[in-house]
């Protein structure tokens, strides 16, 4: 029997080669969502649920509840109102897939809990647990601190890994914001992100635009939520893209009803006569209409993406039988 030749041998080995060969996938659009981010926004929003569904509770009976002492109910209360309304934004962030999509929640979320913390180190010979008080009160702070502590070191680790993460090729922008909605967000965003600043920077100034009695550490806990919706309404202006900001969507609705809700059974200690009262409301009624409006453009840009594809598929599909 013949044996077969070298060349023969080398052109088959090279052909099962080729054919055995594959390329590596490319790697999907956008940076992947890291698991901590998702896990660290489930936490939170579990926390938010409990604790700023109890200081909203309390607020609304007209009593205190805080890690400070307060001057009026609405201080803690608020606080508690963007807890509540922010919960629901936050446990939709278990269905993004990319970090483009959960950014604009994500970086105000670091700003609350970095930025409450910071404030309770900062004022923490004013809490309950360093110059005493009710009971119920004392733990509440030292509980406060602690849970905040622990949240922030995590918050810090989960960004940490995300930025690290491998990222793909850019994600494309699928839903733009319309022209006439961002000289709006601008002016939103930027009120709420200079009260924050001022509130928290220069509370003894800035507390007496506040329209009813607060603290220097009332303040500057709304500081820290003002400056926060001013980051977020302004990093959905920065995405310009409504498919990015579901979530930071969700979450303005729902902080502006919590807060109206706070805002309308404590009216009476409201001055809503004065220029910060009136102020106050453009800015909540601003809150519910851009996340209102932002749904509804959302949906309907859905709506028509989908009913394009049903006549893409209906076209398609008499396309093939008349070929057939």
């Amino acid at each position: 029997m013949a044996e077969p030749t070298g060349t023969s041998r080398t052109g088959t080995s090279r052909t099962d080669l080729s054919h055995t060969a594959t390329t590596a996938p490319e790697p999907a659009p956008g940076r992947p969502l890291s698991a901590g981010i998702a896990l660290l926004a489930t936490g939170v929003a579990v926390i938010n649920l409990l604790v700023g569904g109890t200081l909203t509770a309390v607020a609304l009976t007209g009593h205190l509840l805080g890690a400070w002492p307060s001057p009026d109910p609405l201080n803690p209360g608020l606080i508690g109102a963007g807890m509540l309304g922010t919960a629901p934004a936050l446990f939709g962030l278990a269905r993004a897939r990319t970090w483009e999509e959960a950014r604009t929640m994500v970086l105000p979320l670091a700003v609350v809990l970095s930025g409450l913390f910071t404030v309770s180190l900062v004022n923490a010979g004013r809490l309950y647990v360093a110059r005493g008080g009710p009971i119920v009160s004392v733990f509440f702070s030292l509980g406060w601190l602690f849970v905040l502590g622990l949240l922030c070191v995590a918050a810090m680790v989960c960004l940490a890994g995300q930025f690290l993460g491998r990222s793909g090729p850019a994600a494309p922008r699928t839903a733009p914001l319309p022209g006439w909605s961002k000289p709006p967000l601008a002016v939103l965003g930027s009120s709420w992100l200079g009260i924050g600043t001022g509130l928290l920077l220069r509370p003894g100034f800035w507390a007496d635009f506040v329209p009813w009695h607060t603290g220097r550490v009332d303040a500057q806990a709304l500081g820290v939520w003002a400056l926060a919706l001013g980051v977020g309404v302004l990093g959905s202006l920065a995405e310009d893209d409504l498919d990015r900001t579901r979530a930071a969507l969700l979450s303005l609705p729902g902080t502006a009803l919590a807060m109206t809700l706070v805002l309308g059974v404590r009216a009476s200690h409201v001055d809503w006569a004065s220029g910060p009262g009136l102020g106050l409301v453009g800015m909540v009624a601003g809150l519910l209409v851009a996340g209102v409006s932002g749904h509804l453009l959302l949906k309907g840009i859905t709506g028509a993406g989908a009913g394009a594809g049903t006549g893409a598929g209906a076209g398609a599909g008499g396309a093939v039988r008349s070929t057939g």
